[in-house]
C-alpha cells in the first residue's frame, strides 16, 4: 500500500505541474465544493444548469478544472450552473436520462448509453493537438520485458472505467487489432480514472494499462511509463445537452463553448485545462461522427 501511495503521489505532482510552465492558479476545493458551484444531491432544483462528466482524472483535479469552465459559461450566458459529481454506482447517461443533469462533459461510450437510452444529441466537441480527434496509449513500466502490443498475451491489464472511451473502448479495440481478447490476459481490472490507471502500472499492480494519451505522453516524458501502442485517431469528447433543456439554453451554452478559448483570451483563471479532453477548445459536433464506434462498442459487449 504504502508503494502504491507513493506512486499516486507522483501522478498528483504530475497533474499540478503539468507538460508546461504555465498553470491556473490552484482553486481551494473547500471554497470550490459549496452549494454555489458544486452539487452531490439528488434533489431536483429549479433555475439552475447542472453540468455531469466522466471521471477521467482523481476527482478533486477533475473538479478543479471543470469549476473555471462554469464560471465562464456563467459569465458569458447569464444562466447558472453547478457541476454535478456522479456517485460511483450512477452513471451519467442515465442522469441525463432523468433530468438530473442538464449537460455533461462526456466521451463516446456514456454518449452511445444516452442516446441509446434517451436519445442525447451532442452540441460540441472537444479541440486539442489533433484538431477534434484524439488517441489511447497503452502503458508499461519502463522496466517492463514487454515490448508491442502482441506480447500482452497473458499479461494483466488495467482499463479505466467501464464506460470511458481512451480507458477501455479504445484500448479494447487496439487488442482486438493485435488477436488479443479478454479471455488472453492473466486477469484485467477498471480502475475507475486516467491516473488511478496509470498508478496501477507503475506502482506494479497490473502490468499494461491503456489510458488517454495526454497523461500517458506526460508520464512517459519523465520516465515513468513506457507507451506500448497508440491507437487511430477518434473523435474527442465533447459538451452534450439533456432532453428537454429549452433550445434557448441549448444553443446559448453552444456558442459560448464556441467561443471559450482556453490557450488566449479565456486561459486565466483554467486549472490544469491541458489535461482536459478540450485543451484548445471547442468545435461544432453531429451526430454522425459520434455514432463512429457504435458498431465495435456492440461488438466488444460494452453497448
Amino acid at each position: 500500500m504504502r508503494k502504491i501511495a507513493f506512486f499516486f503521489l507522483i501522478i498528483s505532482g504530475l497533474l499540478l505541474t503539468g507538460c508546461s510552465s504555465t498553470i491556473g492558479p490552484q482553486i481551494d476545493l473547500s471554497s470550490a465544493s459549496n452549494p454555489n458551484i458544486v452539487d452531490t444531491s439528488p434533489v431536483t432544483r429549479d433555475n439552475t444548469y447542472y453540468l455531469g462528466f466522466d471521471r477521467r482524472l482523481e476527482i478533486k483535479e477533475d473538479v478543479r478544472m471543470y469549476v473555471p469552465l462554469l464560471r465562464y459559461l456563467e459569465r458569458e450566458t447569464g444562466y447558472k450552473f453547478k457541476l454535478h459529481i456522479t456517485p460511483k454506482n450512477a452513471s451519467v447517461a442515465d442522469e441525463l436520462g432523468s433530468g438530473q443533469v442538464h449537460f455533461a462533459a462526456i466521451g463516446t461510450v456514456s454518449f452511445l448509453q444516452a442516446y441509446q437510452k434517451y436519445k442525447v444529441l451532442p452540441i460540441v466537441r472537444g479541440v486539442g493537438d489533433d484538431d477534434g480527434y484524439y488517441r489511447a496509449v497503452v502503458i508499461v513500466r519502463p522496466d517492463s520485458e514487454i515490448k508491442s502490443l502482441k506480447d500482452i498475451k497473458g499479461r494483466s491489464f488495467a482499463f479505466g472505467a467501464p464506460n470511458s472511451t481512451q480507458g477501455h473502448l479504445i484500448p479494447r479495440i487496439m487488442l482486438a487489432n493485435a488477436g488479443i481478447n479478454l479471455a488472453d490476459l492473466k486477469s484485467f481490472g477498471y480502475m475507475g480514472s486516467h491516473s488511478e490507471t496509470a498508478n496501477a502500472v507503475m506502482s506494479g499492480q497490473f502490468e499494461v494499462g491503456g489510458i488517454q494519451d495526454s497523461l500517458g505522453k506526460a508520464l512517459a516524458g519523465r520516465g515513468l511509463v513506457r507507451i506500448i501502442g497508440e491507437s487511430n485517431l477518434y473523435p474527442r469528447s465533447g459538451i452534450v445537452a439533456a432532453p428537454g433543456v429549452p433550445p434557448e439554453v441549448v444553443d446559448a451554452v453552444r456558442k459560448a463553448l464556441l467561443r471559450f478559448d482556453p490557450v488566449g483570451k479565456d486561459k486565466e483563471g483554467l486549472y490544469n485545462w491541458h489535461l482536459s479532453e478540450m485543451p484548445k477548445g471547442f468545435a461544432e459536433s453531429n451526430l454522425e461522427e459520434c455514432l463512429i464506434l457504435q458498431k465495435q462498442a456492440k461488438d466488444l459487449g460494452i453497448l
